[in-house]
């Protein structure tokens, strides 16, 4: 489990990220690309990914030689470039010691370019940058608009939230299992203890990442908890022409189109016979939209009803009829 231990004043000083990180964002697309698992909703996305990804952006996987990446990456600044200039303004020390970590017992010795990072070479610092803007365009270029609407929308409920209940019941409500008693908040993660000693927290969505909520320690920061707030699946491009199509591709014509109908109330066998499909079928459908956070469901009598969520209605609303979230 994850600890976290808070201090009064560090309560006063949490706060939720008010616009999306891109490179943080960046670093859980490609967690997200890289964890196995999940084959019918991210398979084809992986796939299509790992296709298209330029041989400019190949170094960034020389800096995860286990799976485990360097501290220094974990940067928040609002936007690209400013992020880039964080990289590159890391201290040497830091730097060293980081690429020293994530090697530890590795095999395999780093390559030529990461050993010349090592040793704070400028060329090896620009080929890390250009991997990493190349990366950004060909990874999250065509969705940024909808991650900054997701983002936009999570960061206003979560204000209202706080609000009206409090940093702590947001705390509680914010990963599924977590609780907070006598100033720490424990989760489900890896097993470990942060303090935060007067630092204050930094809550910051990603909409790519699914897995359990991700630490960025860093010396001298306010400690950053990046948390899965997104709709579980792949996002699609704004402005895409047929959205639905492009969700079609992952989710099944189905599930899609069992979504537009959900901008309204309805019950399993409603939808069923709307969509031509058994009982039976549409059920196992709605489970499956349900589990990702899609639609939600309530007893209505001897039947369920059905209803699409705010991220179902952002995921299919762009030019469908009725679809505001």
């Amino acid at each position: 489990m994850m600890r976290i231990h808070f201090t009064a004043a560090d309560f006063a000083l949490t706060r939720f990220a008010p616009g999306p990180a891109p490179l943080q964002e960046l670093n859980a697309a490609l967690m997200q690309m890289c964890v196995p698992g999940d084959e019918l909703l991210f398979g084809r996305w992986r796939r299509r990914l790992l296709r298209s990804l330029p041989a400019a952006a190949g170094p960034l996987a020389d800096l995860v030689p286990a799976g485990v990446a360097p501290r220094f990456l974990d940067v928040f600044d609002d936007s690209l470039g400013e992020g880039l200039e964080t990289v590159r303004a890391s201290r040497p020390d830091l730097v060293r010691s980081e690429i020293e970590r994530v090697y530890a017992g590795h095999p395999s010795p780093a390559p030529l370019w990461v050993r010349d990072l090592h040793r704070g070479d400028a060329d090896a610092w620009r080929l890390l940058g250009r991997a990493q803007r190349a990366a950004f365009e060909t990874v999250l270029g065509a969705v940024w608009p909808v991650v900054q609407d997701l983002h936009r929308a999570e960061f206003t409920r979560r204000a209202v939230a706080v609000a009206e209940q409090g940093v702590g019941a947001q705390l509680t409500a914010l990963v599924p299992g977590a609780r907070l008693e006598e100033g720490v908040w424990e989760f489900a993660g890896p097993d470990e203890d942060v303090a935060l000693r007067g630092r204050g927290l930094v809550l910051v969505p990603t909409f790519h990442w699914t897995g359990h909520p991700v630490v960025a320690d860093l010396p001298g920061r306010p400690l950053h908890l990046t948390y899965p707030a997104g709709p579980g699946l792949p996002l699609s491009p704004a402005g895409a022409d047929d959205p639905a199509g492009a969700l079609a591709g992952v989710l099944g014509r189905t599930r899609v189109e069992m979504l537009l109908l959900l901008a309204e109330e309805h019950t399993t066998s409603g939808l069923a016979k709307r969509l031509g499909v058994s009982n039976a079928t549409a059920s196992a459908h709605t489970a499956a939209l349900r589990g990702a956070g899609l639609i939600t469901t309530v007893r209505a009598g001897r039947a369920v009803a059905h209803r699409r969520t705010a991220l179902g209605g952002l995921l299919v609303g762009r030019g469908q009829p009725g679809g505001g979230a």
